[in-house]
């Protein structure tokens, strides 16, 4: 009966953690609205998505009208892009992207058309082009906001996850503490400590395995999803899927290291324990 108590309590505590896991890392990255801009700087690094991004503004620049050599533009966007200015300005950017999903504010992140937008009116405001844009007399407004998607999907409407981000948190958490509760309950039930310990480092080496599987599934999900952007602005977004891979992965490998390590101690704890029984059964 002990057994079976601490077989349910191990099912419990691993099937708690695989919920865990991709939650609290989407909560910490893309939910939180501190936790995606600090994501979305990290992207900004990539030197794809800073070309990309300077390609865009070139455009946009160009839209603008003036006399002004296309050539030029670049130049500056360009360098732009590849400065110390560029991470948090398009961090902030990318905030009015969160907007439109994650609140009621969802008027800030749509245009007439209601298409999912960012505003990059403060990129193409900064000292870096505003001299030159002033010299050829084009007039950069404070706001300017450039569709994402011409045809957003059901799943990318304006408020479409604002119950997430009022109830993500309380769940992140909730669920993270039954995580802890199951593992001691588990610890607790179990007669051997040491294969406890090593059985609730098997859950996580499971539920890192599943993890990296999972990850690979979702990015075909997110690339179909994704079917309504091109040129430039898909090669952010897809800068932006493969930041988050990698965050997801980092998330993964601890997970998975530190269920190795669990193993290990368990392991070491049942061989120890078995050893002082023997020791007191047969002594010298």
């Amino acid at each position: 009966m002990r057994f079976v108590l601490a077989m349910l309590l191990w099912l419990l505590a691993t099937a708690a953690l695989a919920v865990a896991l991709p939650t609290v890392w989407a909560e910490a990255n893309l939910v939180d609205d501190d936790g995606y801009a600090a994501f979305a700087q990290r992207a900004a690094a990539d030197p794809t998505l800073q070309q990309a991004v300077a390609n865009e503004l070139t455009t946009q620049v160009l839209n603008l009208g003036g006399d002004v050599e296309p050539a030029l533009v670049q130049g500056i966007a360009s360098s732009y892009t590849s400065g110390s200015a560029f991470p948090e300005q398009f961090a902030q950017a990318n905030r009015f992207a969160h907007r439109w999903m994650f609140t009621d504010q969802v008027s800030s992140g749509t245009d007439a058309q209601g298409r999912w937008v960012v505003d990059i009116g403060p990129m193409l405001n900064d000292s870096a082009f505003k001299g030159t844009l002033d010299a050829y007399n084009i007039t950069v407004p404070a706001s300017l906001p450039v569709p994402l998607t011409q045809n957003a999907p059901d799943a990318l409407r304006p408020g479409q996850l604002r119950s997430v981000a009022t109830w993500g948190p309380w769940f992140s958490v909730g669920v993270t503490v039954l995580v802890g509760v199951f593992a001691l309950l588990t610890l607790a039930a179990a007669r051997s400590r040491g294969k406890a310990l090593a059985a609730l480092g098997v859950s996580a080496l499971l539920v890192g395995a599943a993890g990296w599987a999972g990850v690979e599934i979702g990015r075909r999900r997110v690339d179909a999803a994704l079917t309504n952007t091109s040129g430039d602005i898909r090669e952010i977004a897809d800068v932006m899927v493969d930041t988050a891979i990698a965050s997801m992965h980092q998330w993964l490998n601890i997970t998975l290291i530190v269920g190795g390590a669990l193993v290990v101690l368990g392991v070491l704890f049942a061989m120890l324990g078995g050893l002082r029984q023997r020791t007191v059964r047969e002594p010298f």
